[in-house]
């Protein structure tokens, strides 16, 4: 049976309709999602940038490719000149140069493509790709896997044997490449299209420091854009011109025609405009440079390249008006003795460019290298540090002594009461052992946090250092024949409740306390008499309403409530307790149509029959709480781990649980601002995001109003940000400073602490950060929070601590805090400790310990088959003006991973002592004075 040509054309658009309608269900899905968040104008805004940069790219390689291929094509067939200026300058070749000119012209047609894919193929190296340039950039094809090298080959035979469809096709993929690069950047086009003002200006060119936030990114992409699509052009056009009028059969190729020199002409001009603008850029780019010891341009940058880079702008710009001006007039091209002298010209510049920088590198700066750097190695300091916030640290002398007395303990009751005990690994361990209670649960992350729990959480001292950990839903824990649709869509849907315990603690077999476990009626909430908490006052601080968890950090995949199915609440004895979701959360499945486009969008074809979904069913999707943020605020860097806060919101009604992610504003454009191994070299916490964990409303409020990016963000979105006073208050006490922030300053401190530009280039006085043994293994020493004193303030409080060590030593030179309560919040202190003292590190500490008898022999004795011992981190805690060392010890059964803490070693001065608890320890060390800084009973460990 035949089908008439009609119906097979009509067959033939059938993919092309269907991919038509998958587009149009993913709009309608994405816009409806960002409906549910009362933001649709975010959704058509972002769209309608992407659709702009889209135009752009295509208008761009349509009017500089399309026009050019199409201009050729109809001026290929024309008859060679025949007498005249033309005929003179025939080229006759031979067969095999033609050959050669042809397969050097594919070869570089392909080469270029694939570059031009090279973002698309490698989405995670956009930024030093356009930073390279298309040149720059051509050694990362090697960086592709084997089965790319299949499709240049394919090309290039497809341009010899169709020539014209093959250039066409060509076109096309650069275009479809162009598109596809441009939208995913829109948010450059989106920064340039606005002004940012810093009030500060780069000390080579005089431009404001907001014109390299906002506007650099957009010309390097634009420079991308550019180059291949003249350059592709202008190849493409030789292809078509070499290989007219039977170059090839004849072995012998006659020359262009008038009008095909003039077309060429026009050509050259769009290259050399192009280049210009990839010069402009380039002298730009010196500001970003790595050479050496400074970040940003140096001497020879300034001295030598930047001239050079002046003259090819120059000489790109004169010979670019000297063509138009030609074209323009009706003149052809210029004779050849001019070309060639042009291109030795552009020859000769590029090869200085090649040899006298390194060449004043060797000659006239290295030796008298701190002199010629000095003034650029200034600008590189003051500038990193102004891009991490380095500026904003206070330093302060702290000079430990060794007079700690039990009165001093006293004094700082608080803090000795809150001295962390309980890592994270093992009390996940313990929690994965003692309160996951089913197979579908699990806990993710377990997070630090305070809640005001002693002294009724007033004054001085209120604040108890707690683990938080939510219990989120594992569907890949069900049996295996559970996992039907059914249970994974509408039964098994949320994760339920909590864990909060003390991070001082522990219950007489070693194993966690808590002050909240178990679920649903089973549900215990007690205190304290230990620490001196009630179970009133839990109850009081940490409200435990509503404890269901639809988004967290781990729940993939989408679920459909409420639907005629009910839903998995929890477990209780033998029975299972059921609920219905009565949250706003979700995109409802009011029709047909919808369920349609959520069956093309989730590509599950069970959505569009099922019949236990009703009109009032939602489709919950994005339920991890940072990709829900990423979709909503893609320029935005997130921090990877949000944590739970369980607080009375006001505007949250019933729901209690509540993530909050730390979000960032980031640049790699900041000039002279050294970037080390970030991937950027501009940082901001400016905002802070709050997730509901019931409903999926997402909050953003700004952390950082002087921030000159979120400035430019919250002009581009008014709708999407609040000021953080409108935070609810319950919310704000739960604020800290940002472990990954925090992280980044500590490691661009360890060489910008100095200011001074001859002490930063000898050298002498860069840090590191100390190292541990944690679990038998050497680990870096991670910043860790604590409840502290801090030597200047009045009140203890909630720090983020990180200690430093010199570089190639052991000992303590200097420790930072990072403050997070109150109008203190976001403040860095830098405490340096005397340079002609020694102050035991962590790793010297540590061989102290291995060192000493008793704690070693018991060690090894429980390292005996079946158990091992975890050293958990080692602590340095600041008290007055002394540093008190507390290691805690877990022991756990190799086969049964349940970690029990053990034993606490305590090392002051040139004690050290290991005892079953810290209050035992405290005593052998400082007397039984110290009985009065714990609060009744024995098992403070």
């Amino acid at each position: 049976m035949s089908f008439p040509l009609r119906d097979r054309r009509s067959w033939g658009l059938l993919p092309l309709a269907l991919s038509l309608l998958w587009l149009v269900a993913v709009w309608r899905i994405e816009r409806l999602w960002f409906a549910e968040q009362g933001w649709t104008a975010v959704f058509d805004r972002q769209l309608g940038v992407r659709l702009l940069a889209s135009l752009v790219a295509v208008l761009g390689t349509a009017l500089i490719g399309g026009l050019g291929l199409r201009q050729a094509l109809m001026l290929a067939d024309g008859s060679p000149v025949a007498d005249g200026e033309g005929a003179g300058r025939r080229l006759p070749l031979t067969l095999r140069g033609l050959l050669v000119a042809l397969g050097a012209i594919a070869l570089a047609l392909v080469v270029l493509l694939t570059v031009a894919w090279l973002p698309v193929l490698l989405p995670d190296q956009i930024e030093p790709l356009l930073r390279l340039g298309p040149l720059g950039a051509l050694p990362r094809v090697t960086t592709l896997s084997g089965w790319w090298w299949v499709l240049p080959l394919g090309m290039v035979l497809g341009l010899v044997r169709w020539p014209r469809r093959g250039l066409i096709g060509l076109m096309v993929g650069l275009a479809i490449a162009q598109i596809t690069l441009a939208q995913h950047e829109w948010q450059r086009w989106l920064l340039a299209l606005e002004p940012i003002r810093v009030g500060e200006t780069d000390p080579l060119f005089g431009l404001d420091l907001g014109f390299y936030l906002g506007r650099m990114p957009l010309l390097e992409l634009l420079r991308w854009l550019l180059l291949q699509d003249v350059a592709i052009a202008l190849l493409a056009v030789l292809w078509i011109y070499l290989l007219g009028g039977d170059s090839v059969s004849q072995a012998r190729f006659p020359g262009f025609t008038r009008p095909q020199r003039l077309h060429l002409g026009r050509q050259l001009v769009l290259l050399l405009l192009g280049l210009s603008l990839a010069v402009v850029v380039e002298r730009l780019n010196l500001l970003y440079a790595d050479r050496g010891i400074v970040s940003g341009a140096a001497f020879t940058d300034v001295w030598v390249r930047l001239p050079l880079l002046t003259l090819c702008l120059g000489l790109s710009l004169l010979l670019a008006v000297w063509l138009l001006l030609r074209l323009l007039r009706g003149q052809d091209l210029p004779r050849r003795r001019t070309l060639s002298l042009v291109v030795i010209t552009g020859l000769l510049i590029w090869g200085a460019q090649l040899l006298l920088p390194p060449l004043a590198q060797s000659l006239v700066v290295q030796p008298n290298e701190l002199d010629r750097q000095r003034l650029f190695l200034t600008r590189s300091i003051r500038f990193t540090r102004q891009a991490f916030g380095l500026d904003r640290v206070e330093v302060q002398p702290f000079a430990p002594g060794k007079g700690l007395t039990a009165a001093d303990l006293q004094r700082n009751a608080a803090t000795i009461q809150n001295i962390r005990l309980w890592d994270e690994r093992p009390l996940l361990a313990s929690n994965r052992q003692l309160q996951q209670l089913r197979l579908y649960y699990r806990f993710p992350k377990a997070q630090i946090d305070r809640y005001p729990l002693r002294g009724n959480g007033e004054g001085p001292g209120a604040l108890q250092q707690t683990f938080i950990a939510a219990r989120e839903l594992d569907p890949d824990g069900l049996p295996g024949d559970a996992r039907t649709w059914v249970n994974e869509h509408l039964v098994y849907t949320h994760g339920y409740g909590f864990t909060l315990s003390p991070v001082n603690t522990s219950a007489p077999d070693g194993l966690p306390r808590y002050f909240i476990r178990d679920l649903g009626q089973s549900k215990t909430i007690q205190g304290e008499p230990d620490l001196g908490i009630s179970a009133g006052t839990v109850r009081r601080a940490v409200p435990v309403r509503n404890p269901r968890i639809y988004y967290g950090q781990q729940m993939g995949g989408y679920v459909a409530t409420p639907s005629r199915i009910p839903e998995l609440d929890y477990p209780s004895g033998d029975d299972n307790v059921y609920n219905r979701y009565d949250g706003r959360g979700g995109v409802p499945l009011r029709t047909l149509w919808d369920r349609l486009c959520f069956t093309l969008r989730l590509q599950d074809w069970r959505l569009l029959f099922n019949t236990d979904l009703t009109a009032d069913t939602h489709i919950l999707y994005r339920r991890e709480v940072v990709p829900r943020v990423q979709a909503i605020a893609p320029f935005l860097r997130l921090d990877p781990q949000p944590y739970l806060v369980s607080a009375n919101v006001p505007e949250g009604g019933a729901h209690t649980l509540f993530w909050v992610v730390d979000a960032y504003t980031v640049s790699n454009y900041y000039p002279y601002a050294d970037a080390g191994p970030h991937p950027f070299n501009y940082l901001r916490n400016a905002v802070k995001v709050v997730v509901d964990a019931y409903d999926g409303s997402v909050q953003f409020y700004v952390s950082d109003p002087e921030d000159p990016l979120i400035q430019l963000w919250q002009h581009r979105f008014p709708e999407l940000f609040r000021p953080l006073t409108a935070m609810p208050a319950a919310l704000q006490a739960h604020l800290r400073y940002p472990p990954e922030l925090f992280e980044v300053q500590s490691e661009r401190l360890l060489s910008y602490h100095v200011t001074d530009p001859q002490v930063f280039y000898n050298g002498d006085d860069r840090w590191q950060v100390p190292l541990e043994i944690y679990g038998g293994k050497q680990t870096p020493v991670l910043p860790y929070y604590a409840i502290l004193r801090l030597p200047t303030a009045e009140n203890e409080e909630f720090v983020l601590l990180h200690p430093f060590t010199p570089k190639g030593r052991n000992n303590l030179v200097a420790w930072m805090a990072g403050r997070s309560d109150g109008d203190n919040y976001g403040r860095l202190l830098l405490y340096q400790f005397p340079k002609q003292r020694l102050v035991f590190g962590p790793e010297q500490i540590q061989a102290r310990i291995n060192q000493t008898p008793d704690i070693s022999r018991q060690i090894t004795l429980w390292n005996r088959e079946g158990s091992r011992v975890i050293e958990g981190n080692l602590l340095v805690i600041p008290i007055e003006q002394s540093l008190l060392y507390v290691e805690p010890l877990y022991i756990e059964a190799e086969r049964n991973s349940l970690p029990a803490l053990t034993r606490v070693i305590v090392a002051y001065g040139e004690q050290i002592v290991m005892r079953p608890t810290l209050r035992e320890a405290l005593q052998v060390i400082f007397g039984t004075g110290t009985d009065g800084v714990m609060d009744a009973g024995d098992r403070l460990s």
